[in-house]
Protein backbone atom coordinates (compact mmCIF):
# COMPACT_ATOMS: atom_id res chain seq x y z
CA UNK A 1 0.00 0.00 0.00
CA UNK A 2 1.32 3.44 -0.94
CA UNK A 3 2.20 6.39 1.24
CA UNK A 4 -0.59 8.30 -0.51
CA UNK A 5 -3.08 5.66 0.66
CA UNK A 6 -1.81 5.90 4.24
CA UNK A 7 -2.00 9.70 4.29
CA UNK A 8 -5.50 9.64 2.82
CA UNK A 9 -6.63 7.05 5.36
CA UNK A 10 -5.30 8.90 8.42
CA UNK A 11 -6.38 12.32 7.19
CA UNK A 12 -9.85 10.81 6.85
CA UNK A 13 -9.74 9.33 10.36
CA UNK A 14 -8.92 12.69 11.96
CA UNK A 15 -11.12 14.80 9.69
CA UNK A 16 -14.07 12.64 10.75
CA UNK A 17 -13.48 13.51 14.41
CA UNK A 18 -14.69 16.85 15.78
CA UNK A 19 -11.95 19.43 16.17
CA UNK A 20 -13.63 21.14 19.11
CA UNK A 21 -13.02 20.23 22.74
CA UNK A 22 -9.97 19.40 24.79
CA UNK A 23 -8.34 16.06 23.88
CA UNK A 24 -7.45 13.91 26.88
CA UNK A 25 -3.94 12.59 27.54
CA UNK A 26 -3.44 8.85 27.58
CA UNK A 27 -3.79 7.51 31.12
CA UNK A 28 -0.60 5.47 30.97
CA UNK A 29 1.42 8.48 29.85
CA UNK A 30 0.19 10.44 32.86
CA UNK A 31 1.04 7.53 35.14
CA UNK A 32 4.54 7.07 33.72
CA UNK A 33 5.61 10.69 33.28
CA UNK A 34 4.08 12.71 36.13
CA UNK A 35 7.15 12.39 38.37
CA UNK A 36 9.77 12.93 35.64
CA UNK A 37 11.54 16.29 35.33
CA UNK A 38 10.48 18.07 32.11
CA UNK A 39 12.80 18.20 29.13
CA UNK A 40 12.55 17.52 25.42
CA UNK A 41 9.97 14.97 24.32
CA UNK A 42 9.10 13.41 20.99
CA UNK A 43 5.44 12.37 20.65
CA UNK A 44 5.29 9.78 17.86
CA UNK A 45 1.83 9.51 16.33
CA UNK A 46 0.46 12.52 18.20
CA UNK A 47 -3.09 12.11 16.86
CA UNK A 48 -5.54 14.48 18.52
CA UNK A 49 -2.73 15.98 20.61
CA UNK A 50 -3.92 15.22 24.12
CA UNK A 51 -0.51 13.90 25.20
CA UNK A 52 1.41 16.80 23.66
CA UNK A 53 -0.78 19.42 25.30
CA UNK A 54 -0.59 17.72 28.69
CA UNK A 55 3.20 17.48 28.46
CA UNK A 56 3.61 21.09 27.36
CA UNK A 57 1.53 22.32 30.28
CA UNK A 58 3.99 20.56 32.58
CA UNK A 59 6.99 22.28 31.09
CA UNK A 60 8.05 19.81 28.41
CA UNK A 61 9.27 21.04 25.02
CA UNK A 62 7.30 18.88 22.60
CA UNK A 63 8.00 17.75 19.06
CA UNK A 64 4.75 16.14 17.93
CA UNK A 65 4.69 13.97 14.82
CA UNK A 66 1.87 12.44 12.82
CA UNK A 67 1.45 11.15 9.27
CA UNK A 68 -1.76 13.17 9.06
CA UNK A 69 -1.45 16.86 8.25
CA UNK A 70 -4.99 17.23 9.59
CA UNK A 71 -3.83 16.02 13.01
CA UNK A 72 -0.62 18.10 13.00
CA UNK A 73 -2.37 21.29 11.86
CA UNK A 74 -5.14 20.91 14.45
CA UNK A 75 -2.59 20.44 17.20
CA UNK A 76 -0.72 23.55 16.08
CA UNK A 77 -3.98 25.52 16.31
CA UNK A 78 -4.86 24.06 19.71
CA UNK A 79 -1.39 24.81 21.07
CA UNK A 80 -1.57 28.40 19.87
CA UNK A 81 -5.03 28.89 21.35
CA UNK A 82 -3.85 27.49 24.68
CA UNK A 83 -0.80 29.74 24.80
CA UNK A 84 1.52 26.78 24.24
CA UNK A 85 2.67 27.59 20.74
CA UNK A 86 6.26 28.10 21.92
CA UNK A 87 6.33 24.66 23.56
CA UNK A 88 4.77 22.46 20.87
CA UNK A 89 6.09 21.95 17.35
CA UNK A 90 3.68 19.73 15.41
CA UNK A 91 4.95 18.35 12.11
CA UNK A 92 3.85 15.81 9.52
CA UNK A 93 6.20 12.85 9.08
CA UNK A 94 5.71 9.49 7.44
CA UNK A 95 7.87 7.37 9.74
CA UNK A 96 8.08 4.78 6.96
CA UNK A 97 10.24 7.29 5.08
CA UNK A 98 11.68 9.83 7.56
CA UNK A 99 12.28 10.48 11.23
CA UNK A 100 12.35 13.88 12.97
CA UNK A 101 15.80 15.12 13.97
CA UNK A 102 16.92 15.92 17.49
CA UNK A 103 17.82 14.38 20.84
CA UNK A 104 15.21 13.74 23.50
CA UNK A 105 14.75 13.00 27.19
CA UNK A 106 11.55 11.09 26.43
CA UNK A 107 10.11 9.45 23.34
CA UNK A 108 6.45 8.50 23.67
CA UNK A 109 4.87 6.10 21.20
CA UNK A 110 1.26 5.46 22.13
CA UNK A 111 -0.73 3.11 19.89
CA UNK A 112 1.62 3.44 16.93
CA UNK A 113 -0.42 0.95 14.88
CA UNK A 114 -1.37 1.27 11.21
CA UNK A 115 -2.87 -0.94 8.49
CA UNK A 116 -0.17 0.35 6.14
CA UNK A 117 3.50 -0.50 5.68
CA UNK A 118 5.60 0.59 8.65
CA UNK A 119 8.71 -1.10 10.02
CA UNK A 120 7.73 -0.34 13.60
CA UNK A 121 10.72 -2.17 15.03
CA UNK A 122 13.11 0.01 13.04
CA UNK A 123 11.21 3.17 14.09
CA UNK A 124 11.40 2.23 17.77
CA UNK A 125 15.08 1.36 17.49
CA UNK A 126 15.83 4.78 15.99
CA UNK A 127 13.69 6.38 18.69
CA UNK A 128 15.74 4.68 21.41
CA UNK A 129 18.97 5.81 19.79
CA UNK A 130 17.75 9.42 19.83
CA UNK A 131 17.47 9.39 23.62
CA UNK A 132 19.86 11.41 25.71
CA UNK A 133 21.59 9.67 28.62
CA UNK A 134 18.99 8.76 31.27
CA UNK A 135 16.21 9.24 28.71
CA UNK A 136 13.23 6.91 28.33
CA UNK A 137 11.35 5.30 25.47
CA UNK A 138 7.72 4.68 26.46
CA UNK A 139 5.78 2.38 24.14
CA UNK A 140 2.11 1.71 24.84
CA UNK A 141 0.38 -0.69 22.45
CA UNK A 142 -3.06 -2.14 22.16
CA UNK A 143 -3.34 -5.52 23.83
CA UNK A 144 -7.01 -5.96 22.91
CA UNK A 145 -9.49 -4.62 20.37
CA UNK A 146 -11.75 -1.83 21.61
CA UNK A 147 -15.26 -1.58 20.13
CA UNK A 148 -14.33 1.75 18.51
CA UNK A 149 -11.01 0.59 17.03
CA UNK A 150 -10.47 1.06 13.28
CA UNK A 151 -9.11 -2.52 13.23
CA UNK A 152 -11.82 -5.06 14.04
CA UNK A 153 -9.98 -8.06 12.57
CA UNK A 154 -10.87 -10.97 14.92
CA UNK A 155 -7.57 -12.68 14.06
CA UNK A 156 -5.32 -9.74 14.92
CA UNK A 157 -2.47 -10.64 17.27
CA UNK A 158 -0.96 -8.13 19.66
CA UNK A 159 2.74 -8.74 20.43
CA UNK A 160 3.63 -8.69 24.12
CA UNK A 161 5.88 -5.94 25.53
CA UNK A 162 8.61 -8.55 25.93
CA UNK A 163 8.35 -9.41 22.23
CA UNK A 164 8.52 -5.74 21.29
CA UNK A 165 11.62 -5.27 23.45
CA UNK A 166 13.25 -8.36 21.95
CA UNK A 167 12.52 -7.09 18.45
CA UNK A 168 14.16 -3.73 19.11
CA UNK A 169 17.19 -5.73 20.32
CA UNK A 170 18.92 -2.96 22.26
CA UNK A 171 22.30 -3.48 23.91
CA UNK A 172 21.58 -4.30 27.59
CA UNK A 173 24.80 -2.53 28.55
CA UNK A 174 23.23 0.74 27.34
CA UNK A 175 19.47 0.29 27.67
CA UNK A 176 17.47 -1.19 30.56
CA UNK A 177 13.91 -2.44 30.32
CA UNK A 178 12.25 -0.78 33.31
CA UNK A 179 8.73 -2.00 32.62
CA UNK A 180 7.20 -4.66 30.36
CA UNK A 181 3.69 -5.65 31.33
CA UNK A 182 0.02 -5.85 30.38
CA UNK A 183 -2.34 -3.38 32.04
CA UNK A 184 -6.15 -3.43 32.07
CA UNK A 185 -8.31 -0.33 32.40
CA UNK A 186 -11.70 1.14 31.56
CA UNK A 187 -11.41 3.36 28.48
CA UNK A 188 -13.63 5.92 26.80
CA UNK A 189 -14.11 5.87 23.04
CA UNK A 190 -14.48 8.89 20.73
CA UNK A 191 -18.24 8.38 20.79
CA UNK A 192 -18.41 8.48 24.59
CA UNK A 193 -18.84 4.72 25.04
CA UNK A 194 -16.75 2.76 27.56
CA UNK A 195 -15.10 -0.65 27.54
CA UNK A 196 -12.42 -2.57 29.39
CA UNK A 197 -9.23 -2.75 27.33
CA UNK A 198 -5.76 -4.21 27.70
CA UNK A 199 -2.65 -2.12 27.07
CA UNK A 200 0.86 -3.45 26.59
CA UNK A 201 3.37 -1.16 28.27
CA UNK A 202 7.10 -1.06 27.60
CA UNK A 203 9.50 1.47 29.13
CA UNK A 204 13.18 1.40 28.17
CA UNK A 205 15.77 3.64 29.83
CA UNK A 206 19.11 4.68 28.41
CA UNK A 207 22.05 4.55 30.78
CA UNK A 208 23.07 7.84 32.37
Amino acid sequence: MSTTDAVTFWDGVYAARPAAGEPRPNALLVEAVTDLPPGDVLDLGCGNGGDSLWLARRGWRVTAVDISAVAADRLTERARAAGLGDRITAVRHDLHESFPPGRYDLVSAHYLHTPYDLDRTAVLRVAAERLRPDGRLLVVDHGSTAPWSWNQDPDVRYPSPQEVAAGIDLDPAVWTVERAEASRRMANGPDGSTAEVTDHVLCVRRAA
